[in-house]
């Protein structure tokens, strides 16, 4: 029975600590929202998720050392609900964020984004002209465009040196235009177009040189934002992932301790069945 409880005990702790890194997940997805992506409601999930995990743990942990079997059938069917949610969180995760990716550029290292290759459920929610007025002005607050700028001897660096910059999504979709439009590079947030006239492309209409418009109406922002979700959902989920299976292993562990501490406190020995409980034979050998 001791040995039992320590056991579940010891597994209760585990997945307290478990949550920790769910959390943290949900913390930094926050972080990113405030700065990078700008889409603010995706990291609550996780955020809730953890904290039920830590608060079940625990219920858990005390229903083990006080012997309390009502925190322990809480503790056991709470979980199951947190284990749930948390896979269905995590595909999820992977089916809105299964279309699109980046496209190379000749002659450039950085990549470009284009909302043409996004599809489904966020791409309406983040394209949609009521979460972009948000979401581009979280990317404006934010100064991820001005960072990018870098002088060399009191002048703006090359366009060679800038051509061979690694920008994330969210520069290479926000702050300049799409090389298909064919602009002269100026400084990193200012180019012109060769003649007066740009390229076909609708974003070449878009751009402006004005710092607080370059071309955060683009549809290569819009992508870039996708982009820049795709990539932070995915490290997180991969983590959730590795999470979800040590966490069925320690709900199966627990669920089979519990169980024989319940067959220990109904006095039954290990292997007696329950008809041989309910109806004992006369005759013992």
């Amino acid at each position: 029975m001791r040995t039992s409880n320590h056991l579940i005990g010891a597994l209760n702790f585990l997945t307290f600590l478990l949550s920790i890194p769910i959390l943290g997940g949900g913390i930094w997805l926050s972080g990113r929202a405030n700065n990078t992506d700008c889409l603010k409601f995706l990291q609550w999930p996780l955020i809730v998720i953890g904290v039920a995990i830590m608060v079940v743990s625990l219920a858990g942990f005390a229903g083990a050392c006080y012997r309390n079997i009502f925190l322990m059938y809480f503790y056991l069917w709470a979980m199951f609900v947190i284990i749930a949610a948390l896979i269905g969180f995590v595909i999820f995760a992977y089916v809105v964020t299964d279309k699109g990716s980046d496209r190379v550029v000749p002659g450039r290292v950085y990549r470009e984004y284009y909302l043409a290759d996004y599809s489904g459920w966020l791409e309406k929610r983040v394209a949609s002209d009521s979460n972009w007025r948000k979401i581009s002005s979280c990317i404006r607050d934010s100064h991820v465009c001005p960072k990018l700028r870098r002088m060399t001897g009191g002048f703006p660096e090359a366009a060679e040196a800038f051509y061979r910059r690694k920008l994330n999504p969210v520069q290479s979709g926000c702050c300049k235009p799409p090389t298909s439009c064919g602009y002269t590079y100026v400084n990193e947030t200012g180019w012109n177009p060769v003649g007066g006239m740009g390229g076909t492309n609708l974003d070449c209409l878009q751009w402006s040189n004005d710092q607080e418009q370059l071309c955060y109406s683009c549809n290569s922002c819009k992508a870039g934002v996708l982009a820049s979700l795709k990539k932070s959902w995915r490290k997180v989920s991969v983590i959730n992932i590795v999470i979800v299976i040590i966490l069925v292993i320690v709900y199966v562990v627990a669920c089979a301790a519990f169980r024989h501490t319940k067959r220990i406190d109904n006095d039954e020995p290990y292997g007696e069945t329950r008809m041989e409980k309910a109806q004992p034979s006369r005759l013992h050998f």
